[in-house]
């Protein structure tokens, strides 16, 4: 286990919302479940496992996909690697709780050299690494991670340009998060209207060696009168709401101005004709053998 003090140079959080706050935490166990169902599964691209084999799960936060991948896969080791000291002590007493033996979870920085062997492990994931992730992070981050990949191991990445609603006020909401994103210097946009990562996500894969880059999209309807409305709703509400701090900072407006605009796009969210769509790119590679 690695804490943040083993890091060089400074370890400071650029996730936007406070992680360690109880709604957070469990929007996020429930978005993991939410996406996994909305993707097909856990490994919807077909990716098969070696039995014994290792997978590291970057920036795991409260550890929902690893410890389903590892509640699946019992004769498979999972270790999931965070920033947060009090997320990591999150997911280490819900993993106790499910009685799940071959999970592991630790401090780290993945912005920073892990302390991990070589080739030492057969998979390595990673969900929405935007969130806090600089463009100049992600040529040492892969590079790290071909370091601790086996022979012919595979990186797998999902990421996304966020939903796309017919709600007005939502959709300034999520114009205003990706501005602070350009902002904060977290983005890939050219002018700040998008997180810009999925198209990046392919060559950033290539040039840092990976071999059989390969992608997969998925897609998830929560218009009001689909099945997965209430549950995307919920998600979204709570993730607004915790962002408007992270909005004021960044000068995206008043905190009087922002909330009105937040209850807005709650209520247009909740009416009959509101429609709505959520993709994903997953990006997957292998180490040359």
């Amino acid at each position: 286990m690695q804490d943040s003090s083993a890091h060089e140079g400074p370890t400071r959080s650029t996730y936007p919302i406070d992680p360690e706050q109880v709604a957070e935490l469990a929007r996020l166990m429930q978005q993991d479940r939410l996406l996994t169902e909305a993707m097909g599964g856990l490994f919807p691209e077909g990716i098969s496992l070696p039995p014994g084999g290792r997978i590291l799960d970057l920036a795991c936060g409260p550890g929902g996909w690893a410890m389903q991948v590892a509640f699946h896969y019992p004769s498979v080791e999972v270790v999931g690697v965070d920033l947060n000291a009090n997320v990591i002590d999150y997911a280490r007493v819900q993993a106790r709780s499910r009685g799940l033996t071959n999970i592991d979870f630790a401090v780290m920085d993945i912005r920073q050299p892990l302390a991990f062997a070589d080739a030492s492990f057969d998979l390595i994931n990673g969900r929405f690494l935007f969130s806090f992730m600089r463009p100049a992070d992600w040529a040492a981050l892969l590079s790290e991670c071909r370091r601790l990949l086996k022979p012919s191991g595979t990186i797998r990445l999902t990421e996304t340009e966020g939903p796309l609603t017919t709600s007005l006020a939502t959709e300034r909401l999520f114009a205003l998060g990706y501005a602070a994103l350009k902002r904060a210097g977290q983005s890939f946009s050219p002018d700040g209207c998008h997180v810009g990562i999925t198209p990046v996500l392919p060559r950033l894969l290539r040039r840092a060696g990976f071999a059989e880059v390969r992608l997969h999209a998925s897609a998830a309807e929560w218009s009001s009168d689909t099945p997965l409305h209430y549950a995307f709703f919920k998600d979204e509400m709570v993730a607004l709401d915790l962002s408007l701090p992270f909005l004021v900072r960044m000068g995206m407006g008043s905190e009087k101005e922002l909330r009105q605009l937040y209850q807005q796009a709650v209520a247009e969210m909740q009416t009959d004709d509101f429609c709505a769509i959520w993709t994903w790119l997953t990006v997957w590679g292998h180490q040359p053998a």
